[in-house]
């Protein structure tokens, strides 16, 4: 491909967690605006409705899917090798909530929600960071949680995962932090999906998944570091993290 080929070419979008909620609004938000699309997923089937859906929302015609299992590291560098071109953007937006009472008595389970939210992801972004070095430029944004800015009993399991992405996140931006490698960290709060259906969730603080798609797409324009979807979620998690731990272990949250 010349210079003038890659500059007329569209932008390409790799989403990673393609049958999330998430995944969709974002994968739909950059295919209306032209860009390739590639949804990665463990359940090919789940993620080629949701690509079909986008082509008839949309009218974009260039929306592929791939199987990706976070949990099977050993497939990152093939996957990566297998795809047409480095995508210019990366948005991991795999998650599992798990259930805390199980995760307390089932290591296994436990094993599996760390994994799903902080192994795996940390380790397919590193692969593709390293290919983005490489290459000069790119986007990478990792969907975390404000679960992350502090254990609460309800959900450590799922919080403790969540703030090691958080801080590899964190590492990685300051590790290229002087390269055109931008590296974001998205915390949306609690967010309308399939995964929080069976939670009473709180109206002012819970965004819906095109908004977040929102924050993320509009870190093409305006990279940040730090990104909590609702604004109100940073005074939250500043007043939680701010509770004295003799005090903030006598609550219930």
């Amino acid at each position: 491909m010349t210079d003038t080929d890659r500059h007329n070419s569209p932008k390409s979008l790799l989403v990673v967690g393609g049958t999330s909620d998430i995944g969709r609004a974002v994968a739909s938000t950059y295919a209306a605006r032209g860009w390739q699309v590639t949804l990665a997923a463990r359940d090919t089937e789940g993620a080629g409705r949701n690509a079909d859906d986008i082509r008839t929302r949309t009218g974009a015609h260039q929306v592929a899917v791939q199987h990706l299992d976070i949990l099977d590291t050993g497939s990152f560098e093939p996957f990566l090798d297998g795809l047409d071109a480095l995508p210019d953007t990366v948005v991991c937006v795999v998650g599992m909530l798990g259930d805390q009472t199980r995760a307390q008595e089932d290591a296994d389970h436990a094993t599996t929600v760390m994994r799903t939210n902080f192994e795996g992801p940390a380790l397919f972004l590193e692969m593709a960071a390293a290919r983005f070095a490489a290459r000069g430029h790119g986007l990478i944004v990792g969907v975390s949680s404000v679960a992350g800015d502090r254990g609460r009993a309800s959900n450590y399991v799922y919080g403790a995962a969540k703030a090691g992405f958080s801080a590899y996140l964190s590492g990685l931006r300051n590790r290229l932090g002087k390269t055109d490698v931008h590296i974001a960290t998205v915390k949306p709060g609690f967010v309308n999906t399939s995964m929080t259906a069976d939670m009473d969730l709180i109206g002012p603080l819970t965004a819906e998944p095109e908004a977040v798609a929102d924050r993320i797409a509009a870190l093409e324009t305006r990279p940040s570091d730090v990104v909590y979807v609702l604004r109100a979620w940073r005074l939250v998690m500043f007043i939680i993290r701010a509770i004295p731990e003799a005090l903030f272990k006598k609550l219930s949250l």
